[in-house]
């Protein structure tokens, strides 16, 4: 199916092309472009310019550019423009504009990613869904995510995020969602907020700028900062706040358990009462959940059908994902949160550590959390204090940051410290044996995944995988 001619991308660019051409995709990366796809060779690490021949030839219907590139024919299917990155923020404003869809955006310090595939889940079986792929937040995927999206779409799901102050608002404007959600509010790129924790709130409420008119704010009732966020969504002209929480009034998480390997949990959504079953442990997930369904409910979508939907979704690799590795005299369960890391999140992943099932040793792998500003050390070694470390039986600590943790665990919970990723892996026969449930989490840059990948390595061929389908 035609996603764009070279006309209609022509004229949303304000560019020029040599030749007529359709694309039915678009491709940043030459290793995952699909024939037929547009390649944009955007400049990042490496000029996406010095890979458009190499796209070329791999299949792309065109490429999106700022000039023909060295070993390209001059009559090649390009769409030349003066700006790569502002052309594809043109494409995505024109295609948010001829779709009828409605959209829903998300941000929050924790959860995006989870929700946002979880609201994906659930409006996928009530209609056209499309949705941000991976961690398609920032000043590229936002806009890549909305010209990706087909004119016929009827739901479209749109993740924003941030690091620095000021990044939301133009992401939400281009979303132009009809309703925009923010999970929470917690210490996440402190360093880049003089205010703390106040600043955090104000950058999230920026969602709200993007607003359609007459739009809906889903708003968590729970978190410190729900005064600002309540200062800042009453400026704007909404048709209605959905607030929801274990505090809330219309939305609210009514109770929560963690039941073997899953989450059940019972809410009050706008008069009506849900029971809900996540495939997958974390009151978190329960939370978010709540807060996607008001979204739902906001979008015209059935509730109904929705809470049938969610008991199908199941975290990502690297976002909660489980799994277990078989080795010849046993299994190790591993809990892959190795993508991210943050007090909040590592806070609620040694929750599901602590409740998991089994007999066996409750162990986890804990990077460094990155972006944290002045106040590092004290929220690493906060960590120590976290209700769920009377229940875990070892804690090794990965990192300059995590050093903190490590000295202030107590003798029978330290493991060991490792001041890198790369160092863990080398001793994992040795401290990691057939029954442990292991937690790995830690900050992108920490690399856990390693860690993730030595376990699998411990086992007899491949992981038999039990929910890899984000926090």
């Amino acid at each position: 199916m035609t996603l764009w001619t070279s006309h209609d991308a022509a004229t949303a660019t304000g560019g020029t092309t040599p030749c007529a051409w359709t694309v039915d995709g678009i491709s940043i990366d030459t290793r995952t472009l699909q024939p037929g796809d547009l390649f944009v060779a955007l400049q990042a690490a490496r000029d996406g310019h010095d890979f458009v021949g190499q796209a070329l030839a791999n299949g792309a219907g065109a490429a999106l550019v700022t000039h023909v590139p060295d070993g390209v024919a001059a009559d090649a299917p390009l769409l030349i423009v003066a700006d790569v990155q502002k052309a594809l923020e043109d494409l995505g404003a024109a295609a948010r504009a001829r779709t009828k869809a409605k959209v829903v955006a998300v941000t929050g310090s924790v959860g995006k990613t989870s929700t946002k595939e979880m609201l994906a889940g659930m409006l996928a079986d009530q209609g056209r869904t499309h949705a941000a792929v991976a961690s398609y937040n920032n000043h590229w995927g936002v806009p890549l995510t909305l010209a990706r999206m087909p004119v016929e779409t009827e739901f479209a799901v749109i993740e924003i995020g941030m690091n620095h102050p000021g990044e939301i608002a133009p992401l939400a404007r281009q979303a132009r969602p009809d309703v925009a959600m923010i999970t929470t509010v917690a210490a996440v790129h402190l360093e880049a907020f003089d205010d703390g924790l106040a600043g955090i709130a104000r950058e999230k409420a920026a969602i709200l700028e993007g607003l359609s008119p007459k739009g809906t704010a889903v708003l968590n009732a729970d978190v410190d900062t729900a005064p600002v966020l309540a200062d800042i969504a009453a400026q704007y002209d909404l048709a209605q706040i959905h607030w929801f929480g274990a505090t809330a009034s219309h939305c609210r998480l009514n109770h929560v358990a963690l039941q073997g390997e899953a989450t059940v949990a019972e809410v009050q959504l706008l008069g009506r009462t849900h029971s809900l079953h996540i495939q997958s442990l974390g009151a978190h997930f329960a939370m978010n959940a709540l807060g996607a369904l008001a979204c739902v409910d906001a979008l015209g979508a059935d509730v109904a059908r929705a809470v049938d939907s969610l008991a199908l979704w199941s975290p990502v690799k690297g976002r909660g994902a489980r799994f277990d590795v078989t080795l010849p005299d046993g299994k190790i369960s591993v809990l892959d949160d190795s993508y991210n890391a943050n007090p909040t999140s590592v806070g609620a992943a040694l929750s599901v550590l602590a409740a998991s099932p089994g007999t066996g040793r409750r162990i986890a792998f804990l990077g460094d959390m990155g972006e944290l500003g002045p106040q590092e050390i004290a929220l690493h070694q906060g960590l120590s204090t976290h209700d769920a470390v009377a229940t875990i039986d070892q804690i090794h600590c990965i990192g300059p940051l995590m050093r903190s943790l490590f000295d202030a665990l107590s003798a029978e919970k330290q493991g060991n410290w490792y001041s890198t990723s790369a160092e863990a892996v080398t001793i994992l026969t040795a401290v990691v044996q057939p029954g442990d449930i292991v937690l790995i989490k830690g900050s992108l840059y920490m690399q856990m995944a390693r860690v993730v990948d030595g376990i699998r390595e411990m086992g007899e061929g491949s992981a038999t995988q039990k929910t890899d389908l984000n926090k």
